[in-house]
């Protein structure tokens, strides 16, 4: 059985494009199995983050499912979806891409930590669907080994590890400092939760949270020792904050250029710093067209996230040696 990995990123792909594919983590599972309904996938997992969709199948021809593959996700986005946006890798290749992945060393951010959880996540789903077998399970099994020893035997987790840091190095970069502001994350997700105490720990004075589950808002706020807010209420908030995070799942915009624009003679036009890290997009492209609005997606986070790699080559010279030993050993994919 052969093993084929095709997907787009934020390095062949920008967010317009990502966002069409993504899958919230409660639709994975559904996904994996429909890929097996594609001709020639035998095995699948979906992956779906803010920085990639990937399609991991097992076929017998690799080059028929990839046919087929591809006709199916053009179906899906028709003519902007173009040859350049996607990659595939077969056999050791895709192989050796996953460990990049499950290791941080693919991502936007250099070492991040979210990524290992949520690759764990994916498999898990599309293991209780039953859209996996031998070849997928022996797979993700050997990526997931990988990926603790680089994470254990190099520092490539040294420095910002998380996009939620980015982020708030980002804000940095445009207030001068964060001390005292006023901060909303909407969203109560993992990495909104990571976004918040990194603010916290630069001085912001004060976190509200807001969620579609009021419950959710209230265990991460209480955590924070911040202030819930219902997901109706929270453009009331808007007029008060200086910084506003959304890592929301929803499948459409969540702040628009009308909440802003009601409250900004409230707010006495001050300036609003937004960072949208959700894909799809959380706050409609139009709000950055106001004047004292400085709006950034997660795609305007990577000359940040740049930085980190050209400091820590050598650490992912150790890391790609590693993955290459393990793999050569395992067997799976001859010597």
């Amino acid at each position: 059985m052969g093993i084929l990995c095709l997907g787009l990123n934020h390095q062949t792909a920008p967010v317009e494009i990502r966002e069409i594919f993504a899958v919230s983590e409660s639709r994975l599972g559904e996904h994996s199995g429909r890929l097996c309904e594609v001709e020639g996938v035998e095995e699948s997992v979906v992956l779906s983050t803010c920085n990639r969709t990937e399609y991991y199948a097992a076929a017998v021809d690799c080059g028929v499912a990839s046919d087929h593959l591809r006709e199916f996700l053009q179906s899906q986005a028709g003519s902007r979806l173009r040859v350049e946006h996607l990659y595939e890798k077969q056999q050791l290749e895709a192989a050796r891409h996953l460990c990049r992945v499950v290791s941080g060393i693919d991502s936007m951010v250099l070492g991040e930590t979210e990524i290992f959880g949520q690759v764990k996540k994916a498999y898990q789903a599309a293991l209780e669907k039953g859209a996996t077998a031998r070849s997928l399970n022996q797979l993700f099994q050997k990526a997931f080994g990988v990926g603790k020893k680089v994470r254990t035997n190099t520092s490539i987790q040294q420095g910002q590890t998380s996009v939620g840091s980015v982020a708030v190095d980002l804000a940095e970069k445009i207030f001068g400092h964060l001390r005292d502001s006023k901060v909303m994350v909407i969203g109560a997700g993992e990495i909104s939760r990571m976004t918040a105490k990194s603010l916290l720990s630069r001085g912001a004075r004060s976190i509200f949270v807001t969620n579609r589950s009021y419950e959710r808002a209230k265990e991460l706020a209480n955590e924070l020792n911040g202030e819930s807010v219902r997901f109706d209420q929270w453009h009331e908030v808007l007029q008060e904050v200086d910084v506003v995070i959304s890592s929301t799942g929803a499948p459409h915009a969540v702040m628009k250029r009308e909440h802003v624009e009601a409250v900004r003679r409230k707010r006495r036009y001050r300036p609003l710093f937004a960072i949208d890290i959700a894909v799809p997009r959380d706050i409609e492209v139009e709000v950055g067209d106001i004047e004292e609005v400085y709006l950034y997606d997660i795609d305007a986070l990577k000359e940040i996230a740049m930085e980190g790699k050209g400091q820590r080559a050598d650490q992912i010279k150790l890391c790609e040696r590693i993955i290459d030993q393990e793999l050569i050993e395992s067997g799976l994919f001859g010597s």
